[in-house]
């Protein structure tokens, strides 16, 4: 049993190294840092300079109205910059990454 053991403990140790579990958990919590900091530069310096263009300046709470249907456009807005900025980031960090790698179509 113990032999048994040692042999799946040895496999699973042999699986985190292949498939490099560990630089995966890395990338995902500096991912999850990296969406904060988004959110914040989107929140906090590109949507004020754009929420002059929003009566009040309160570009979260602007909302189209149409008939009985009201759209939060302000907050799809920013989430929508946010995706686009965040995008952006991994697409750069992919290039620099496999710059030597060339990516193809299947």
């Amino acid at each position: 049993m113990i032999g048994k053991t040692k042999d799946t403990l040895k496999e699973f140790m042999g699986f985190l190294r292949e498939y490099n579990v560990m630089a995966l958990a890395i990338a995902f919590i500096m991912g999850a840092a990296a969406v904060t900091l988004v959110k914040s530069l989107v929140d906090n310096l590109i949507m004020p300079i754009i929420g002059f263009l929003v009566p009040n300046g309160a570009w979260r709470e602007f909302i189209l109205p149409i008939g009985p249907v009201l759209l939060k456009l302000g907050a799809f807005f920013g989430d929508l910059l946010n995706f686009i900025i965040i995008a952006f980031v991994v697409y750069m960090i992919a290039k620099f990454v496999m710059k030597e790698e060339k990516v193809t179509k299947k």
